[in-house]
Formats: structure tokens, C-alpha cells, sequence
């Protein structure tokens, strides 16, 4: 390598002093040949797998190493290591790791002895301990030395595949990664069967879609997948099951983790104080069970939330596709993959029948010959001569007369065959068999060039034999599913105290000896409002200073529209009086807003927060000044219209305010929550998103029903979780009776009952708790009706249809009651049929009032709004005689 330091020369060779010029570096010698090199030999020989047979190139040693060994009995992996480290120029160790691995995938190795645990993270035990065949699967799909290329190994002792002639989309089903120079790849494992139907339609031209399936099970959420590329993301869950209202339980792990890993990343989170968990059991052996113990009072769903936001139960996995091809780099999606592995196998098939035709051919072209020489006793023929010459002559002329049929030219090689026929065989030949072997031959000719016309329906036929043969028990691990973006700041354990010193404007989590506010985590907004009508929403912090005279403080809630400001403020030392209500939806952290009209001098008269949108009434009070005859009145909130908070507001008086007292709490001015379900991620939502449930206010709750005959009342909160088999989830109506169809698995028969919830709290079941029973059909219309199938029985006359009135069977009862048998008859099917009408009882408020659709509030959602929006023409409000706004 040369440096030029002291001086460098211009492209005319000119020189020039480098006191002025940057310093150039020239890049010679090893620097610039054997980098690259080596980046090369990193990227094809070691990282990256070839798009031809899916293997590395360890990998595909260690295969050709196993073929070698076969026979059909198990071998020491460290004979096998040991046989492979003829073909593969580096240590042990690797190969032994190499193999360990796509033992682990369990799909090309027969596996006998501890291989470790892709669950629990266990190694395998050392090589010389373990053992490992080819499995059935890797003799059908990965050998065929007779279409397979050749090459010498790196000392030139051995001949090893160039490319293994693997017939099938190995690199997909198995996955693969590997970081090399400059880049990497990161190839996501597939399900086998899937892989071959995706085969299957590319050969009859549909379009396919696969998605990955791992080993580990899980659910995943594949819609930003972007077919594998660069820059497609996958989320992956564990998946987590209430087992009781202080037991969750983990069953199986996102893929890149193992139970230990997960284990480690929940108590870390518990030690930050991000959870709360009172023990972990891990069971795990041949299947995940990690049980999750949490105190009481800890709700299970924000916790199982929880344990998605701050562990290792949900991970992103970013896909990469870079494969070999031609010795180059290249990137491709899974779809342009398994077009090329298919493409590549009828290839390797058509090949395969070429080879199998040119065999047939020439047996049946020396079975011809054979019959002709001894059918004819041309082998008489060579009594007489005396040298070798004479006797390939003298066949070469006795056959002559009998070859026209023949496909091709007699060679020496074929007369000096017929010479190598034993007497024996020439002394039992059978010309009747002789035939029928040819016969045979030539029906396999026939049936060869068929399949060769038609290739792409042979293929097919292969890839459904491979389905049929080897797809047992490879059916889809992984749940695909769409998540729900959980928000860390709604299901955080609140871990620590907030304090406020309102006169010195402090907030904080170490202000002990100041104003306890609330709990909260430390990844929570703090919304404040001063006395001065200023508004800060800031992250929590040990102390820090926001204003003085704080009036209010608490978490604030982003992009929450129920939470409503109630506000009365002066404009400025001697102005008129304003009132506004709004909500606060975004703002920008650390930004001081102000609320009032700006004027120097302003202050806050009375301010409350109303999470539910409340409006009070409160009594204003004036200041005796000269002639004002009113000094008292009262103002009700829900006569305020919502407003963007930048909002001037209304007047209230132009007169100084002596003080303003609550006169009364008011209820809500917002409309019903409207809650929907998403079926796709299996939560509730308010965005519209799915199925309407209903319009729900403060105690409304809503009803849950299981196939397993579990009922249960529950508050609709966002965070709950479902299990899968729910079948009822709709707004609870407590005086409508739910009726229901069951079989006893005790007494072995069937029941009818119509109940009513009795306690809202309590999950109970409401069919009997014999392992047989089963819950038929179950309704929650007023007054339903049922059609009745039964079975059709030998020796027994077929029952006709029985249609049944809940209302008329039976009369509502208490939940735990049998119910009226219905029949001993096995039912065949239940079919609700249209209810009988009837008009339920309406809903009325508990007082008429007029309520604010929340969709209608004006709220500011922008992020660094500091417009004015003043829709009020304050300047043409209508006042009386004691300057007060006329409001009605």
C-alpha cells in the first residue's frame, strides 16, 4: 500500500503542494484485491444460499456427505462431520452447528438422540452422542446423481454437486439467513403444504399468495409482509389465554424467541415496573406452557396488553430476500422464489424422463438384439472363426437380415454385449418372455415420451404425490391474524406517585411532601392548567416547573374527546368575562398554550374537568359597583356549546365577578359511546371499524356467551380480550331472558331453559358441567323459535321436524336451574327460525337533557395549532341590562 502524505501530482502529472489539498489515499495491494475477494467468497461460499437447491454451501456438503453414508441405518454425526470435512475446507465445529440446524427444521434429517429445544433454547448434545439419517423425504426430493453437476472439492481429492438437484421449494419451506459482506439475507420459513399448492397453481397458471408459517406456532400479522422483500415488516405474537382472573397462560412463542428469552424479557419489565406479576411458572417440555401469576386486583387483559407492549410476547421481524443465481447476488420476493424452485423442478423432471427414455430406449434395443441373436442361433455363427475380428464380423452379417426394425445402428459395443451372453442363459431363453419383457419396455417408452408431452400435468401429479405422501402433520402452525396497535399508555402499571405544588407551579414524582394528584407511569403525558389560563402537556419527571397558581393537573389521555373542559376566564385586568368548553386532543409536548383571549392580565374565574362530559351548574356572583340590579344568577354548562379549544368563548358579563360557586353536578351533554367489534383483530373499537355493538353510556355493559356455555356481563373497555370460541357478544339488556338449547351429558338427554342474569360480575355456566354436555343453540331474541332436525335411526321410524317456542316450553328461571327435558332423541341440527314479533320496552334516560353528538365537537386535533378560531361573533351577543349573555 503507498500513502502520499507530502505531496500528490494533478491528473497532467503536474506537481502540486498539499499544504492546500486534502490528503489523498491511494488504495492498493491487498487493500483493494483481497477485500474483495474475500467479500466474495463470504457472500457465495458461506452466507447465502443458492436459488437452484436452497443450500449453503456447508449445508449442501453435509447433505452429499449423508448420501454418501446411506444405508439406511442411523450414523454418528460426528462421522458425518468428520466425512464432510473432506468437501468443506473449515472446521468441525461449523459443520457440526450447520447440521445441528437443519436438524432442528425437522424435514431432510431423521433425527435419534437430544438435538436441543428450538422452544426452550437448548443445545444439542455433542456430535459424538447424537445420531441422524436421511429422512424418506430428502431420499425422494434432494438426490439424483445422474442429473446433478459435478465439480472437485477445494483439494481436488473428491467430486462434489455444484447444485444439488433438489425438486422442490426447500429454501422456502426451510427458511434461511446469513450475514455476508456489504449484505445479508433473511429468508422466513413457509408451510410445506401451501408451498405445493402455490406450485401447483403457478404450473396451471393462478396466481398464489404464501405467507410465513414458524416452527414456534404463534400468531402473526402478515399485511406488511410486501412478499419478503426489502423494507416488509412482520409482527409476531405469543399467544396468551386467560386461564382465571389471576392465571394467564403462554401456549406458544413468537418465532426468534425461545421460552427463555421470553421469560427473561417479562421479569425485566416487571423489575421496571412496566407490568405486574406476582410468580412465572415454565412447564415447558415438548410444548410451551409458561404460566403467568398475577396479584389480585391486576386486570388480566391490560395485563396481556402489557405483556405485548413492553416484552418479548411480541416481536417485528424484518424479511430480506437475497438469494445466489449465477454466482451474483439477488434480490427477490417469496412469489418470484417459488416461480423459479418450480420452474426449476419441471426442468429437473423433464431431465429425468429424457435420462429415463435414453435407458428404455437401449434396453429395449439390446433386448431386441439378444432375442434376434439367439432366436436366430447366429451365435452358431462363430464356430469357425479363428480370430476376434471374425466372430464380431461374422454376428455383425447373421443379424443384418433382422434389424430393420431396430431405432438405431448396430455398434461393436452392442456385438461384443451379445459375445458376453452365458450358454446357460442362451440354453434357457424363452422366447415368450423375451417378448413380454420388450412389450414392457415398450409400453414404459410410451408412457415416458407421454409424460414428457405432457410435462406440466406430470409435474403436477409430483407435487400432489409429495402432498400426499409427506404433508401429513405439517398442516399451518402459525395463526394469521391482523393485530391492534396496543397503546403502551393505556395498559402501563401505574408504578408511581405524582405530586403537585400548586403555588410554586411544581409537578413531579419526587414533590413527596407536597399534594398527592395521582398514580402514574413514566411514560405518561401530564396535562396542567395555571391560574393564568395556561395550558402545558409534558412528559412525567422528577420536578418541574410548569407555572405558578396551578389549578389542575392530571394524565393526559391523547386523542380523548370525552374529556371536557369546563372554563371560565377575564380577558385581561378589567375586560368582560368569557365561557368555553372544549376538548383537548393533540398538542405539542412542552408547548405553553394559552386558552384566554391573550390579553395581558387574564386569569382563570372557574375551571373544571369533565372525563364523561359533564356540565354543571354553577351561581355567578357580581361585584356591587354602581347601578347593577342583578348580582346573582345561575349558568348551566349544557347550554354551552363544545368548542375548539382556541375558541374566544361567550360573554357572560362585562362586570368585575366577586366569585362563582358550583350549584349543582350535572350529568353528561355527550351522545352514548358508539362501540364496535372488530372481528379481524378480535377487539372493540370506537373508529367504526367492523360491526356496530351499540351506543353505550356510563354503566352499560356488555354481554359475552361462549360455545363452552359460559355467560358473563362485562364494561366494554378496548383493551378486553375474547376467546375464540365466543358466539354472542352484543349490548346486555338485563330484563331480556336468553334462552337456550343443551345437551346433559349425565342424564343423556336434552334440556330447554330461558333465564336471566343474575349477577352482573360473575362469569358463570349456565349448561351443566358433565364433560358430554354441549351446548346446541342458544338466542337472545325476546321470543325465538327453533327448528328441530333429529337423527334418522336403524329400525326406527324418522321423526318429523319439531318446532319449537322458547317463550311457550318453558317460563324464565334462574341460571343455575336444569331447565325442561326436551327429548332422549338425537338431534341432528337446531335452526333458529324467525322470532315471534314483540316490541321491548324503550330506553329512557334517567333525565331528559340535550346531549352534544361527540362526532360533532369541534376539537383541535392539529399538532401546532395556534390559530384563533373564534366561530363565535362575540361582539354581537346579546346582553341584558347587567351586561350578562341573553342564553335563552
Amino acid at each position: 500500500m503507498s500513502l502520499d502524505t507530502e505531496n500528490s501530482h494533478n491528473e497532467n502529472g503536474e506537481h502540486q503542494e498539499s499544504a492546500s489539498q486534502e490528503t489523498i489515499t491511494r488504495v492498493t495491494g491487498m487493500y483493494k484485491d483481497w477485500f474483495l475477494d474475500y467479500a466474495s467468497y463470504v457472500i457465495l461460499e458461506r452466507a447465502v444460499p443458492a436459488i437452484e437447491d436452497g443450500f449453503k454451501p456447508v449445508q449442501r456438503r453435509i447433505m452429499q456427505s449423508m448420501k454418501d453414508l446411506d444405508d439406511g441405518r442411523y450414523n454418528k454425526v460426528a462421522n458425518i462431520v468428520g466425512h464432510t470435512m473432506q468437501y468443506h475446507p473449515h472446521g468441525d465445529a461449523s459443520i457440526g452447528d450447520a447440521m445441528v440446524q437443519i436438524g432442528q427444521k425437522d424435514l431432510l434429517i431423521d433425527m435419534q438422540g437430544n438435538w436441543g429445544n428450538i422452544l426452550t433454547g437448548d443445545s444439542a448434545a455433542a456430535s459424538r452422542y447424537i445420531e441422524a439419517r436421511l429422512s424418506k423425504f430428502a431420499l425422494d426430493v434432494v438426490y439424483n446423481p445422474k442429473i446433478t453437476e459435478w465439480q472437485s472439492s477445494y483439494d481436488g481429492r473428491r467430486k462434489e454437486p455444484v447444485n444439488l438437484p433438489v425438486m422442490f421449494p426447500l429454501l422456502l419451506a426451510q427458511g434461511g439467513e446469513g450475514i455476508a459482506v456489504g449484505l445479508s439475507t433473511k429468508i422466513l420459513p413457509h408451510n410445506f403444504i401451501e408451498l405445493i399448492d402455490a406450485s401447483i397453481k403457478h404450473l396451471k397458471g393462478k396466481n398464489f399468495t404464501i405467507l410465513p408459517d414458524f416452527p414456534t406456532a404463534g400468531i402473526a400479522d402478515c399485511s406488511d409482509y410486501r412478499d419478503g422483500v426489502r423494507g416488509g415488516k412482520i409482527r409476531v405474537r405469543a399467544k396468551i389465554s386467560q386461564i382465571d382472573k389471576v392465571t394467564l397462560a403462554i401456549t406458544e412463542i413468537p418465532y426468534g424467541t425461545t421460552t427463555t428469552s421470553l421469560i427473561d424479557s417479562i421479569l425485566k419489565a416487571n423489575d421496571k415496573g412496566k407490568i405486574k406479576i406476582k410468580k412465572i411458572e415454565d412447564n415447558t417440555a415438548a410444548e410451551v406452557e409458561i404460566l403467568v401469576h398475577l396479584p389480585s386486583g391486576i386486570s388480566p387483559d391490560k395485563t396481556i396488553d402489557a405483556l405485548y407492549a413492553f416484552t418479548n410476547c411480541e416481536n417485528s421481524i424484518s424479511p430480506l430476500g437475497c438469494v445466489i443465481e449465477d454466482n451474483k447476488p439477488l434480490f427477490i420476493g417469496v412469489t418470484e422464489m417459488l416461480r423459479r424452485s418450480t420452474d426449476h423442478t419441471v426442468q429437473l423432471l423433464k431431465s429425468n424422463l429424457e435420462i429415463k427414455l435414453d435407458e428404455f430406449e437401449e434396453q429395449w434395443h439390446f433386448a431386441s438384439l439378444e432375442r434376434i441373436f439367439i432366436e436366430n442361433r447366429i451365435y452358431r455363427d462363430i464356430e469357425e472363426e479363428e480370430t476376434w475380428e471374425g466372430v464380431i464380423a461374422a454376428i455383425d452379417k447373421g443379424l443384418q437380415p433382422h434389424i430393420k426394425h431396430l431405432k438405431r445402428a448396430i455398434t461393436e459395443e452392442d456385438i461384443v454385449r451379445l459375445t458376453e451372453i452365458r450358454i446357460k442363459r442362451i440354453s434357457k431363453f424363452d422366447i415368450d418372455k423375451a417378448q413380454q419383457k420388450i412389450d414392457a419396455l415398450e409400453e414404459q417408452i410410451a408412457q415416458v415420451k407421454h409424460d414428457l408431452e405432457h410435462l406440466t400435468d406430470y409435474a403436477i401429479a409430483y407435487f400432489t404425490r409429495l402432498k400426499n405422501d409427506y404433508g401429513k402433520g405439517r398442516e399451518r402452525l402459525t395463526e394469521l391474524r391482523l393485530f391492534d396497535d396496543v397503546d403502551a399508555t393505556k395498559v402501563v402499571i401505574r408504578n408511581t406517585k405524582l405530586y403537585v405544588n400548586r403555588e410554586e407551579g411544581f409537578i413531579g414524582t419526587s414533590l413527596k411532601k407536597d399534594e398527592y394528584v395521582c398514580d402514574c407511569s413514566d411514560i405518561d403525558d401530564i396535562i396542567v392548567f395555571t391560574k393564568e389560563g395556561k395550558m402545558m402537556v409534558t412528559k412525567v419527571d422528577d420536578k418541574k416547573f410548569i407555572g405558578k397558581d396551578i389549578i389542575h393537573v392530571a394524565v393526559f389521555k391523547k386523542k380523548d374527546k370525552r374529556t371536557i373542559y369546563n372554563m371560565i376566564y377575564r380577558d385581561g385586568a378589567k375586560g368582560p368575562s368569557y365561557v368555553k368548553r372544549f376538548a383537548v386532543t393533540g398538542t405539542t409536548r412542552d408547548k405553553e398554550y394559552d386558552l384566554t383571549n391573550e390579553t395581558k392580565g387574564s386569569s382563570m374565574l372557574y375551571f373544571s374537568a369533565n372525563p364523561n362530559g359533564e356540565a354543571e351548574v354553577i351561581t355567578i356572583y357580581l361585584r356591587q359597583v354602581g347601578s347593577i340590579k342583578k348580582l346573582k344568577w345561575d349558568l348551566d354548562f349544557a347550554d354551552i356549546l363544545i368548542k375548539g379549544r382556541n375558541s374566544k368563548g361567550n360573554v357572560v358579563t362585562k362586570y368585575a365577578v366577586k366569585k362563582i360557586e358550583l350549584k349543582e353536578k350535572g350529568l353528561s351533554t355527550l351522545k352514548p359511546r358508539k362501540i364496535w367489534f372488530d372481528d379481524a383483530v378480535q377487539r372493540l373499537n370506537v373508529d367504526g371499524r367492523g360491526e356496530l355493538i351499540g351506543e353505550f353510556r356510563g354503566e352499560d355493559r356488555l354481554l359475552v356467551i361462549t360455545q363452552s356455555g359460559l355467560i358473563k356481563t362485562i364494561l366494554p373497555e378496548l383493551t378486553t380480550h375474547f376467546d375464540d370460541d365466543m358466539i354472542v357478544l352484543e349490548k346486555w339488556v338485563p330484563k331480556k331472558p336468553i334462552s337456550a338449547l343443551y345437551y346433559d351429558g349425565e342424564k343423556e338427554r336434552y334440556f330447554v331453559k330461558r333465564f336471566l342474569i343474575e349477577n352482573e360480575n360473575k362469569e358463570e355456566l349456565f349448561i351443566s358441567d358433565h364433560g358430554k354436555s354441549q351446548l346446541e343453540i342458544v338466542s337472545t331474541d325476546w321470543r325465538p323459535i327453533a327448528e328441530i332436525v333429529f337423527n334418522k335411526e336403524r329400525g326406527k321410524d324418522q321423526r318429523d321436524n319439531l318446532e319449537l317456542n322458547f317463550e311457550d316450553f318453558i317460563a324464565v328461571k334462574g341460571i343455575k336451574a336444569l331447565g325442561n327435558q326436551l327429548t332422549t332423541d338425537r338431534i341432528k341440527q337446531v335452526n333458529l327460525l324467525e322470532s315471534l314479533p314483540y316490541e321491548a320496552p324503550e330506553e329512557v334516560p334517567a333525565e331528559e337533557i340535550d346531549v352534544i353528538d361527540e362526532e360533532e365537537v369541534e376539537v383541535d386535533d392539529v399538532v401546532n395549532d395556534t390559530s384563533n378560531d373564534d366561530d363565535d361573533d362575540d361582539d354581537d351577543d346579546e346582553l341584558d341590562e347587567n351586561g350578562q349573555v341573553k342564553l335563552f
